[in-house]
């Protein structure tokens, strides 16, 4: 086990390096530091002299992977990748273009994310596996056709569509909720309900539909007709064993997407006016503030290898036979 962790780790790093090379390209390459300076400064007739007091400010105007001005240690130390992208493996992630600490935010923005995507992923996960077992459970029926044709038209429908219709619905028809806004404490409770809500409706009929599919293979599988020749009833043919047995695939999913919880929901946060890491992320976007961007690409790229890494140590708790070399 300990063997194949640190496997794993070592295979992370040059993955996260090749990320982080890859968004640099992107980001100072197709883009010079001049012209992230004239987007930042936002005139048009900008002098060379405010070009480059912005680029000092910020730490651009050194050379981009090799100083040769420098000495030593410094010709590599003291460029614009190592300061900007090879120090964000030490989580130093520096300032934003206007200024604000980015660790800071990101700790501060954490919360109000987590508050949204917790209840809408534990929820929705509970949802979408207890429709499709009834749907598994009365197969070939008009209830599992008209099941699975609902999940096709909630599949079908952008969730901008769920977002404004909900907002429009229940916030501005029915005012049970505030249309947008946060408030931290007990109160931030009826701001998360509709966002919560729709969460979790979007998501049902792709979800609903997957988890459908894994129970009726299971369901013809040769452990499954043994327990019905021994008098088992199909409720617990259905919970105790085919659903034990489909846990394998749908932790492939799930377990990956536990980290990528704290990113936040990019779209559902913006609408909503919610100050999560998704809304930070649009933010910055918008404002072309290349330093916030960097930073969650990496935060995001980190969080998907670690979710890979426990999907597959959780495969040893729901299958014993599955062991790691």
């Amino acid at each position: 086990m300990l063997a194949y962790l640190i496997r794993r780790v070592a295979y992370a790093v040059p993955i996260l390096i090749g990320v982080n090379l890859i968004t640099f390209l992107l980001f100072f390459v197709v883009n010079t530091p001049d012209d992230i300076a004239r987007m930042q400064l936002g005139v048009k007739r900008v002098t060379p002299e405010a070009i480059e007091s912005w680029k000092r400010e910020r730490g651009y105007h050194l050379p981009s992977f090799y100083n040769g001005d420098a000495r030593g240690a410094g010709r590599l130390t003291e460029t614009i990748f190592f300061q900007k992208s090879v120090s964000m493996f030490a989580f130093e992630f520096g300032s934003s273009d206007d200024g604000r600490n980015i660790a800071r935010e990101i700790t501060g923005r954490m919360g109000p994310s987590l508050a949204i995507a917790i209840p809408t992923f534990v929820l929705g996960l509970f949802v979408a596996i207890s429709f499709s077992l009834l749907l598994a459970f009365f197969r070939h029926s008009a209830l599992d056709v008209g099941g699975v044709v609902l999940c096709v038209m909630m599949m079908s429908i952008s969730s901008l569509f769920y977002i404004i219709f909900g907002q429009w619905l229940v916030a501005k028809v029915w005012q049970l909720v505030p249309i947008s806004g946060f408030s931290g404490g007990l109160d931030a409770a009826r701001f998360l309900v509709l966002p919560v809500l729709i969460g979790i409706v979007a998501g049902l009929g792709s979800s609903a539909r997957w988890y459908r599919t894994l129970f009726l293979e299971e369901i013809h599988r040769d452990y499954v007709r043994t327990a019905r020749a021994k008098g088992v009833s199909e409720p617990v043919v259905m919970f105790r064993h085919v659903l034990k047995n489909a846990m394998i695939p749908i932790l492939t999913g799930v377990v990956v997407a536990i980290p990528l919880l704290f990113m936040g929901s990019l779209l559902i946060e913006s609408f909503f006016g919610i100050p999560g890491l998704g809304s930070y992320t649009i933010e910055a976007i918008q404002a072309q503030d290349f330093a916030v961007v960097r930073a969650m690409v990496f935060i995001g790229s980190l969080l998907y290898i670690v979710g890979l890494i426990l999907t597959d140590l959780s495969y040893t708790v729901v299958d014993p036979r599955v062991r790691l070399q």
